[in-house]
């Protein structure tokens, strides 16, 4: 461990008003995300809760050998191997803020970063975890605002209860179905060969898709939500990262009971609101060996990866091969859970299960190798996670699917298909246009035009 300069404060703990009324979450977190109080901000949303995080006091950045820890005028390298878990509970056991809470985003690259792939991620950034200066959670019912000074308290109840915004949005879709068709076929069938061959028994090939506009980021989330019913939502406007998300799958739920869970999702197929008709498509994806096949062994793996840190006799599954709706597609689902071992802590769940098997394949290393000769550039934030925690011992990460995100000046949307021994190109592609199609209609342009550009969106790594 290394320290840079010593502490310049003593710990302190967050000051925090409660207020009861009526409000609308979605609208005071995104109202707080445009209110320019903060040089950053992340919004997080579980069920009917929504958390908005504003403001940086600490920022862990993580590496591919080291977590560096920054805040209250101290800089504190930590190096990892295998897991960067224990670099992280070593940093926030000495943060300067007693009641923390966390926020931030893991790159699926971080995955894998292990002795079979030590170059991954060598000269990035794999991921920011934040210590916010002010943190609102918010109902229907209620709003409460945490922050480290006094002054925050009452600038961020001001804005949380501002009026909206009067100016209407309008989207502009973004084409899904591109000219790199024949490319991604291609890929998935070499995968296919290799699979059969013996190498892996799956792997989750993922494909780009560039926005050719700049997006209005808050407008496209609250867009978004009126057509998904994602089992998370996120909003992030980080240092180099902006992203709108709404993810259908959870990667770590545990409470401060040590209740842990994960839940798989996998096979998608497309909804349009007929019941007769998404009865039948329905019955067809919780029967069809293919994806029935590739569910089991995502689900086997992810049991096996709980066993490790769990009661082994104490971790099952429930909800098994259930059908979940996801704006407008379904997919098959179950849920794994456990109770977490006290000789583990949250962050060893996490990076056990990190990257999901969802988005990945079995067995992870392999995949994530293939993975990375085949996908023209790194994912970044995409199929990696976005996180929530508290000193409590509560951890929430979400799956980072479904967004539309910049990266390096660009735009993507992007959606992966797991690739098995009896899996279809064909089949898989239009697997990702389905996907694609829960975001692509409602993002909105950050300059809204009379006559949009004809310009076609190609398919690209991002």
């Amino acid at each position: 461990m290394t320290i840079d300069s010593p502490a310049t404060a003593p710990t302190r703990r967050y000051l925090h008003v409660r207020r009861e009324g009526r409000y609308d979450p979605p609208a005071v977190a995104v109202r707080l995300a445009e209110s320019g109080l903060f040089e950053e901000s992340l919004v997080y949303a579980s069920d009917a809760r929504w958390w908005f995080a504003g403001g940086a006091a600490v920022v862990l950045t993580i590496h591919h050998d080291t977590v560096v820890g920054m805040g209250e005028g101290r800089r504190t390298s930590v190096p990892w191997a295998g897991s960067p878990a224990r670099a992280i509970e070593t940093l926030l056991a000495d943060a300067p803020i007693r009641d923390w809470r966390l926020y931030g985003r893991l790159d699926f690259e971080l995955g894998s970063v292990s002795e079979e792939f030590p170059s991954s991620g060598l000269g990035q950034e794999l991921g920011r975890l934040t210590v916010p200066r002010v943190e609102v959670e918010v109902d229907e019912t209620s709003l409460t605002v945490r922050a480290l000074a006094g002054e925050d308290l009452d600038r961020v109840l001001l804005a949380a209860t501002a009026a909206d915004r009067s100016s209407t949005t309008t989207t502009r879709p973004v084409e899904v179905e591109t000219d790199e068709f024949a490319l991604f076929a291609a890929t998935v069938a070499a995968a296919i060969d290799r699979i059969r061959a013996g190498e892996l028994d799956k792997v989750v090939l993922s494909r780009g898709v560039e926005v050719p506009y700049p997006v209005d980021f808050p407008a496209t989330y609250l867009r978004g939500l009126r057509a998904n019913t994602p089992a998370r939502s996120f909003l992030l406007d980080l240092p180099g990262l902006r992203a709108a998300g709404f993810s259908p799958e959870t990667l770590v739920e545990l409470d401060a009971d040590l209740r842990i869970a994960t839940r798989p999702l996998t096979g998608t197929c497309p909804r349009d609101g007929d019941p007769v008709f998404d009865a039948r498509r329905q019955a067809a994806l919780v029967q069809d060996a293919k994806e029935v096949y590739d569910h089991a062994i995502s689900v086997r793996l992810a049991h096996d990866e709980l066993a490790a840190l769990c009661d082994p006799d104490g971790v099952g599954v429930d909800e098994f091969m259930t059908a979940r709706e996801r704006g407008g597609v379904q997919h098959i689902g179950s849920r794994v859970f456990g109770r977490l071992d006290p000789r583990h802590g949250p962050w060893d769940a996490l990076f056990a299960l990190f990257p999901a098997v969802t988005v990945s394949g079995v067995p992870k290393a392999v995949a994530c190798s293939m993975i990375a000769e085949y996908e023209e550039a790194p994912r970044g934030l995409y199929a990696g996670a976005v996180v929530r925690a508290t000193h409590a011992g509560q951890l929430d990460a979400a799956l980072a699917l479904r967004m539309v995100y910049t990266r390096d000046g660009r735009t993507w949307l992007r959606a992966g298909a797991g690739v098995v021994a009896d899996s279809r190109p064909v089949h898989e592609y239009r697997g990702t246009c389905h996907t694609l199609a829960t975001v692509a209609p409602y993002v909105v342009p950050a300059t809204p035009e009379d006559e949009p550009p004809t310009v076609s969106a190609a398919s690209a790594a991002g």
